[in-house]
């Protein structure tokens, strides 16, 4: 039987893969590929093609996907076979560099914002060497961007990695005024922890709700939930730890450094973590993480629940990216370092990131926006929809001594001059962390703490790369031209801290005084997924992402267009479930649990037995149920109306002002009747069955 290190990435065409089977020119082009960017000739791309095909046949394929990450929020792909005529009725197996660097994928049918008219069907597909290949239930797949017959992305990678370009390019000009002249890349990194539930499947296929929306529609609170804080970080059980067995072995095998495994807050709720690597890999990686976690569930009998919100009353599920800038030659750029000029250049990055944050705030705000994901901000369980920094008191103690030219600590009693005078050791863990916080510096890093569980990481670090890459470009342009560097140097931190400060808060975010704090600051709080995204084509956003050559204009329109519908879409399937559920499921069962209470009435009434109990539950029911079916028919009308509104904006904004509140009430009505119907008589498991059943 392998262990742990011989399984590690044996399904991935991986560099040492590459190493020993590409010829040693071969392997030189297609580094330089990954690593410099540099386009690989026809030639070259045809021996790695061939190379590839023979390492995917030794693994049992037959045949390659180009796969891609639409703007669905996961992964795509149409499998070809090798399998190409020969003579004789005979054939060969061929793949070719063309075959390899590009495909042709049926774009019509792909969410694309109006970019794609339904006839226009062609779009293609392209290689994305540096993100490496990986063989996956039999199958070949090679990583790739996908775009329209324009050009224009139509997937949520070629933006990051247009994103993770501009980063780079602004970082290296900053990096050279430190004299950093050795390196040659410089990218963003990101680890993000995945929350999800697990579920006995026998329960979730007796749900409509969750087999149409991810998540209960209806649901009264059992008698236990989270209150004794028992399952956090408790034993794990048997059946969870098989599956948590199986799913690390599969995703070892495709190089995923999955490592931290543990209970979270809530019952049947879970979390895995993985190792930092560059962004676009994370991304590859988080997208078939959430794949394989579905997967292995299924053969243990469960359900992995990756819905921000399945349950109410219990904590939801979200996914912390992890994020930070590293250089080709193994620097990590929110490391503080030990001298004066890594003192310094940590500082200008650190202070960056801070004007990036403020700047960009409505930014990080949509991209983390989704109708799952509103139920979560703000909640008691993560951030608020307020976008802020948490620096820790020593880190915000010494950019206030900047400021302000002050002193800082008591053993330093000169002023701190950036890049004169040493900053005080900062050491990774100064300051505890902060759970409240949106955005937390972590020692080395920034957790980003507003995902949505379901969410592809690919969008947040897009915003995040190309809000600092605009800074740093900024930066570069004011310091390049300075007479005295250290001088401009100083200054400039100096002004930016003054000026974006407002952005910080180190204190507990759920309190309602830091809601009232943030707005006196000028700070925004978009509540809701069409508040936020109607700030996304605003004209610093649209000449952000321009300018750096992320989208086009066009492209933004397209993605404006998108969130907006998926928005919509998701509402409008929730709620016919919640019609279809509470009209042919809900309301039956509850009027023959009321027939029953009538005739046990009756019976008794004729023995001149006292039906205390039946009449008092069978008045409350009546009452309750009468609430419930007005709650259904306000509901269904709102629907059919709502349906008929052509303007989109419109449209999501009457979702979200007056279908959500509809729903909201037909949920209470029914919770209450399951409160009151008997267990026999209710239609599908409760909160209690599904929560506590795995063992």
């Amino acid at each position: 039987m392998k262990n742990t290190a011989e399984i590690f990435g044996e399904n991935v065409f991986s560099e040492s893969v590459m190493r020993e089977r590409l010829p040693k020119a071969t392997f030189k082009e297609v580094k330089n590929a990954i690593y410099k960017g540099h386009r690989l000739s026809p030639e070259v791309a045809n021996v790695v093609a061939n190379e590839m095909k023979q390492w995917a046949i030794e693994k049992g394929c037959t045949h390659y996907t180009h796969w891609f990450q639409p703007m669905t929020g996961i992964t795509a792909e149409k499998h070809d076979s090798f399998i190409s005529p020969a003579d004789e009725g005979k054939v060969i197996l061929t793949f070719s560099g063309k075959e390899l660097t590009q495909g042709e994928p049926d774009a019509s049918s792909f969410p694309s914002g109006g970019l794609r008219a339904t006839f226009e069907a062609r779009g293609y597909t392209a290689w994305d060497p540096t993100s490496f290949a990986f063989v996956k239930e039999g199958v070949l797949c090679i990583p790739t961007a996908f775009c329209s017959y324009g050009g224009e992305a139509l997937d949520k990678k070629t933006p990051l990695l247009r994103s993770m370009e501009a980063i780079n390019k602004q970082a290296l000009r900053v990096l050279k005024l430190f004299g950093n002249d050795d390196v040659e890349r410089v990218n963003t990194t990101v680890g993000p922890e995945q929350e999800y539930f697990l579920i006995d499947s026998e329960g979730y296929n007796a749900r409509k709700d969750l087999i149409y929306t991810g998540r209960t529609l209806f649901g009264a609170t059992p008698p236990k939930g989270q209150q004794m804080e028992d399952h956090y970080f408790g034993v794990i059980k048997p059946r969870v730890q098989a599956f948590m067995k199986d799913l690390n072995d599969e995703l070892w095998k495709l190089g995923i450094l999955a490592t931290t495994e543990h209970n979270e807050v809530a019952p049947s709720q879970h979390e895995l973590a993985p190792i930092f690597t560059t962004t676009n890999l994370a991304t590859d990686h988080n997208q078939l993480t959430m794949e394989i976690m579905k997967k292995v569930a299924q053969k243990h009998g469960l359900v992995c629940l990756l819905h921000e919100k399945p349950f109410a009353g219990v904590n939801g599920s979200g996914k912390h990216n992890n994020w930070s800038i590293s250089t080709d030659t193994g620097i990590n750029l929110l490391e503080p370092g030990d001298t004066p000029y890594e003192n310094a250049q940590f500082l200008l990055f650190l202070t960056a990131i801070i004007r990036a944050v403020d700047d960009y705030q409505d930014l990080l705000r949509i991209s983390v926006a989704s109708a799952g994901n509103d139920h979560r901000l703000g909640a008691n369980e993560a951030p608020p929809a307020v976008i802020s920094i948490f620096l820790g008191s020593e880190l915000t103690e010494i950019l206030d001594s900047i400021e302000n030219d002050t002193p800082y600590g008591a053993k330093e009693k000169e002023l701190l001059k950036v890049g004169v005078h040493v900053l005080p050791k900062f050491p990774k863990d100064t300051t505890d962390r902060n759970r409240t916080s949106p955005f937390a510096f972590t020692g080395n890093k920034f957790e980003f703490r507003m995902l949505g569980s379901s969410a592809s990481v690919a969008l947040p670090n897009t915003v995040l790369n190309t809000a600092v890459a605009e800074i740093l470009m900024q930066y570069a342009d004011v310091l390049e031209g300075a007479s005295d560097f250290t001088a401009a140097l100083h200054d400039l931190i100096k002004s930016e801290i003054k000026a974006h400060k407002r952005i910080i808060f180190n204190g507990n975010g759920y309190d309602d005084a830091w809601i009232a704090e943030a707005e006196k600051r000028g700070l925004s709080n978009l509540k809701a997924t069409p508040d936020a995204v109607a700030h996304y084509l605003d004209k610093k956003n649209v000449d952000l992402f321009t300018s750096h050559k992320v989208y086009s204009e066009i492209e933004m329109q397209s993605r404006h267009e998108v969130f907006l519908d998926k928005y919509c879409k998701l509402l409008h399937i929730e709620a016919m479930t919640m019609l279809e559920m509470a009209k042919q499921d809900i309301l039956p069962a509850v009027s023959s649990y009321s027939s029953t209470l009538a005739e046990n009435i009756l019976s008794k009434d004729q023995l001149g037995i006292k039906s205390e109990f039946e009449s008092k539950t069978l008045e409350d029911i009546s009452a309750d149920m009468k609430t419930a079916y007005e709650a259904y028919e306000a509901l269904s009308a709102s629907i059919v109306k709502v349906e008929e509104e052509e303007d989109l904006v419109a449209k999501a904004d009457t979702y979200k002002d007056t279908v959500k509140e509809q729903m909201e009430a037909l949920r209470t009505a029914c919770d209450k009747l399951e409160t009151e119907t008997a267990a026999e008589f209710w239609p599908f498991p409760t909160y209690g069955e599904l929560l506590f059943a795995v063992r």
